[in-house]
């Protein structure tokens, strides 16, 4: 049976946890003038993957 590699784009998107996977938030990186103080506040720090994409990521990260 051969190895299994490692999704290489995901391994950088998503970082393993007790819990299951981290993630950044979207929709933070430009454009800030419009978007109120609460919705950038919201959008700090990392948040974890729902549990219906868990399956998905555990494919890509075999050995996270």
């Amino acid at each position: 049976m051969p190895k299994l590699k490692t999704n290489r784009a995901a391994s950088k998107r998503f970082r393993k946890t007790a819990k299951g996977f981290k993630r950044g938030q979207s929709q933070k990186r430009h454009i800030l003038t419009k978007k109120t103080s609460k919705r950038k506040r919201q959008l700090r720090g990392p948040t974890q993957v729902a549990k219906q994409d868990l399956g998905r990521l555990d494919q890509l990260l075999p050995h996270a």
